[in-house]
């Protein structure tokens, strides 16, 4: 592929999650601001099973002068792979596999298979964490906890209408601040109840620490409120990517690539035949949650799959409790290298080109079938280049509406 040299990069987040699914901001215009005082110009929403927040995003990007990008996340399932138990970008599940729709039109409208399918999923996970509460709620009583949470209010006040388990998470560790009036001591005393006597290992102040202490403790696999997933949940990866397509985007897969010991899955240690595996399957885009990876790692992935014609984003996900910069960043904090901005910039590009391409009712940079134009990819970055910069402009009222 041509040298990129002809950019002027701008600084990218590709993948956001915001209150429509689990955020680390309680408002979807806290992640812009942040955007915009970072510096970060293009931002993708990317919430799981939900397009519900893309109007607002439109708006309020376009209030800050900054481009937007639409996108979607599944949990599917590669029956193949799980049954060889092959890890694919899901280090504990054989088969699972996150995949992402990115550029979808704006309008989020789907043909009526599609759009039941969606509503579907979504309907399944609430259920799914629904009877989760439910096995909390049998914890919490049987402890004499004093008090048991309220599916429906946590759906209301913490949700946009799809509700995860890192929401039961955060409701029991605010309704265990509500009781300890203020006490650490009994905050703790409180907690540690409910783990069953186990010590409470976050600092009571650290509220993300503490969140994620109570969802790793209850509510994943060997928890007492774990419940088994519903195969029901997930949809075959090919049925995704026909999601994917039929919403106007481009199906991307997302790498773990190495973690902090320097692991890799099954899936992805293998980086030419991962490659080689997801143009089989028609996937031409890929992501990196850049914080993950280390820098060297990060760089490597990258720009081997940059080099072999796919379209590369990174982001930060935002999808915990803890909250970090929306500029991007390596693990430790490292700032990403000027090639690793100009991949990521690039990347946004095809996206924004595709995207303006849909919304135009022309062919995007992928066809019904999935097809990518990766002989053109360089006319869909210098494309994309011209309508992310006419879009974020100072003088500019160009934007999506």
């Amino acid at each position: 592929m041509k040298s990129l040299d002809f950019l002027v990069p701008l600084n990218v987040n590709a993948h956001l999650h915001t209150p429509y699914s689990f955020s680390a901001f309680d408002k979807l215009t806290d992640a812009l601001d942040m955007a915009k005082k970072e510096g970060v110009q293009v931002v993708g929403i990317n919430d799981f099973y939900s397009m519900d927040g893309y109007p607002d995003w439109n708006l309020e990007c376009r209030l800050r002068k900054l481009y937007p990008l639409f996108n979607i996340e599944f949990i599917s399932l590669q029956k193949e792979d799980m049954e060889a138990g092959i890890r694919v970008n899901d280090p504990n599940n054989p088969g699972r596999t996150y995949l992402s729709g990115k550029g979808l039109a704006f309008s989020g409208d789907l043909p009526k298979p599609f759009a039941e399918a969606l509503a579907a999923v979504r309907e399944e996970s609430n259920a799914h964490v629904e009877k989760m509460c439910g096995k909390l709620n049998e914890l919490l009583a049987s402890v004499n906890a004093g008090f048991v949470l309220d599916f429906a209010a946590i759906k209301k006040e913490l949700t946009k209408g799809s509700i995860r388990e890192r929401h039961l998470a955060k409701a029991l560790r605010l309704e265990a601040y509500k009781r300890s009036n203020g006490n650490r001591a009994e905050t703790v005393r409180i907690l540690e109840a409910v783990f069953g006597g186990k010590k409470l290992q976050a600092d009571v102040d650290n509220s993300a620490a503490v969140e994620n202490e109570i969802r790793g403790t209850l509510l994943k696999a060997g928890g007492a409120a774990f419940v088994p997933e519903n195969p029901k949940a997930f949809l075959p990866l090919d049925s995704v990517c026909k999601f994917i397509l039929a919403a106007g985007g481009i199906p991307t897969y997302p790498f773990l690539a190495d973690d902090a010991k320097g692991n890799f899955t099954d899936f992805e240690k293998d980086l030419q035949r991962a490659a080689a595996t997801l143009k089989q399957r028609s996937i031409y885009s890929v992501e990196f949650i850049s914080t993950r990876n280390s820098a060297e790692t990060l760089e490597q992935y990258a720009t081997c799959l940059h080099e072999q014609g796919f379209v590369v984003t990174f982001g930060s996900e935002h999808n915990t409790p803890a909250m970090e910069p929306v500029k991007l960043s390596t693990r430790g904090g490292r700032p990403l290298s000027q090639k690793l901005v100009e991949i990521g910039y690039a990347g946004a590009c095809v996206i924004a080109a595709h995207q303006q391409a849909v919304l135009n009712n022309r062919q995007g940079y992928v066809d019904a079938n999935g097809k990518a134009d990766v002989a053109h990819r360089d006319d869909y970055i210098k494309e994309g280049d011209k309508v992310i910069k006419a879009s974020v402009s100072p003088d500019s009222e160009a934007g999506r509406s």
